[in-house]
């Protein structure tokens, strides 16, 4: 099938031809631009607008963002209060389920991110409850919850996590980072994989509503590579994903055995993939959990929670390397930065000629400025979420006051790297926030909330432009997920994954760009997506 494109403003990402006019699509591939319809096509009248290449996500958690629907929905409401109402609703519908499980609330509602069992022990008291946390490093609990897990004024704070305790001693109810929280997550009854495929095919729908066919899921158990399999063969699977495996800092070496076989299950393909593995390196500051090199300013014997020996960090990286995989590491603080730059250094030395894996380091939140250069020495791909680079409650009410003035403005330096010649890619950690590229793409622009102009630009000097946003949501994407030769820019041979916009980013004011809507979605010159057939 042959499709024609006409009467558009169409931005290619291509550098040698960035813009255009009009394209014509065959058997859902891009075979020319500028040119002149042949017989038998099918026109496509874009009426003047906006066509760009589709976005990716290249940082997101599609799964856990789908059982979000399946549980008491905890964003846009009114405060503790709100939480706790919506708890009760969804528990009074659910007279069954022997847990409520929900996601996610915002930590910075409660004074040190700290909330009571008791706050949620008036909504329901009989049967457990257990909140996600949006940075999904912490977990709120009610009494009964607690009391399933065994976890008392007498527990200890395991090796990777803290227990916040109430002054006489007893849990409050908030469990923080890995150990604690599977303190209390390991009592939950598992989905069923009918409810894991519901919340792939949920994540499709909302990916695709915002124009992103490429999603690279960033922490992926052993349960979810079936879930994957099935939504594949179900044909769930609207738009393409990657795959990374969780890497375990205490069992990693027995995992490499299933890494291969995930990999060789899966297949690689540009539809569903498995070529990543990540890493946790650190936590979040927020937690005051991510590894600093100096204390935190509220708490300076407190230097965070490293989840890696660092030591272990690079033999893993190297062994998976080795394996032809592309680490993916979370690093946060300073320290946890440089160690994540140091394992990929340790790999490409060790492994020579054979390392080709394209490292990311995602999220390159608290980057000491000295460490900028060894992105492009060592060819690390910087991965931002850039809806974080703003002065909103988060940042003012939690990360600040943890870190002080000179390290706050440290944080997400994406003008640094992309002037020093690093490769960037964008992302949203998605249910961790919003997923729409549009938002995120305006704060790396203004460096400015969303929708309120009265907050002042933070930190400015690390804006970049529109042109810069968008190619970072498309060709870095592609170049991070290693398919730039199959999609992410708008030329001949490559596949024709297209959004349509309302308006046109590039000529509007750069603080109404979240304002945009996504009217249309076509992945492989399939339509997938009109906002017209939305009700």
């Amino acid at each position: 099938m042959s499709l024609y494109f006409a009467n558009a403003r169409i931005f290619t990402g291509d550098s040698a031809y960035p813009w255009a006019t009009n394209m014509r699509v065959v058997d859902g591939v891009v075979e020319s631009v500028d040119s002149e319809p042949n017989p038998g096509d099918v026109l496509v009248d874009l009426e003047g607008k906006l066509l760009l290449p589709s976005f990716g996500d290249g940082h997101a958690h599609p799964i856990y963002g789908g059982y979000e629907f399946l549980g008491p929905q905890l964003k846009d409401v009114d405060g503790v209060d709100g939480i706790v109402a919506s708890v009760k609703k969804f528990a009074l519908e659910h007279p069954d389920s022997e847990w409520i499980v929900g996601g996610s609330y915002e930590s910075w509602l409660a004074p040190n991110g700290e909330f009571d069992a008791r706050w949620l022990d008036a909504a329901v008291s009989d049967r457990p409850v257990v909140l996600r946390a949006t940075d999904y490093h912490t977990v709120w609990c009610n009494t009964r919850a607690l009391e399933i897990a065994g976890v008392t004024a007498e527990t200890p704070d395991p090796k990777l996590g803290w227990i916040v305790r109430r002054a006489d001693g007893s849990p409050m109810g908030t469990m923080r980072e890995w150990d604690a929280v599977d303190l209390i997550l390991k009592h939950v009854s598992p989905y069923s994989l009918d409810d894991q495929v519901r919340a792939i095919s949920i994540a499709c729908n909302e990916f695709v509503r915002t124009g992103i066919t490429w999603v690279q899921d960033a922490w992926v158990e052993p349960e979810m590579i079936e879930a994957y399999i099935a939504a594949r063969d179900r044909g769930a699977l609207s738009i393409r994903f990657n795959l990374a495996l969780r890497a375990d800092p205490t069992t990693w070496r027995n995992q490499l055995s299933w890494f291969v076989d995930a990999r060789n299950q899966i297949g690689t393909s540009p539809e569903l993939s498995c070529s990543t593995i990540k890493f946790f390196a650190d936590g979040v500051i927020e937690g005051a959990t991510a590894a600093v090199v100096e204390g935190y300013s509220d708490d300076p014997h407190n230097h965070g929670m490293p989840v890696w020996d660092w030591s272990e960090l690079r033999e893993c990286v190297a062994a998976i390397d080795a394996l032809g995989f592309q680490p993916h590491i979370h690093a946060i603080g300073d320290e946890g930065l440089t160690e994540a730059l140091n394992a990929i250094e340790h790999a490409q030395r060790v492994n020579g000629e054979a390392s080709h894996s394209r490292p990311v380091i995602t999220h390159v939140q608290m980057l000491n400025p000295r460490d900028i250069p060894r992105f492009v020495e060592l060819g690390v791909v910087a991965n931002f979420e850039s809806l974080w680079a703003c002065n909103d409650p988060l940042q003012s009410e939690l990360t600040a006051p943890r870190i002080g003035h000179e390290r706050e403005m440290w944080q997400y330096p994406i003008r640094s790297i992309l002037t020093s010649g690093g490769a960037i890619s964008m992302g949203s950690d998605w249910p961790v926030s919003s997923q729409n590229p549009l938002e995120c793409m305006e704060v790396a622009i203004t460096r400015m909330v969303p929708g309120d102009t009265s907050i002042e630009a933070w930190n400015p000097a690390e804006r970049i432009s529109v042109i810069d946003a968008v190619k970072a949501y498309t060709a870095g994407t592609a170049f991070q997920a290693g398919y730039e030769t199959v999609w992410g820019t708008i030329r001949p041979g490559l596949a024709a994954d297209l959004v349509l916009l309302s308006d046109d980013i590039f000529t509007i004011e750069p603080t109404k760009i979240h304002t945009v809507t996504v009217e249309r979605v076509w992945r492989a010159g399939n339509k997938i997506f009109s906002h017209n057939d939305v009700s």
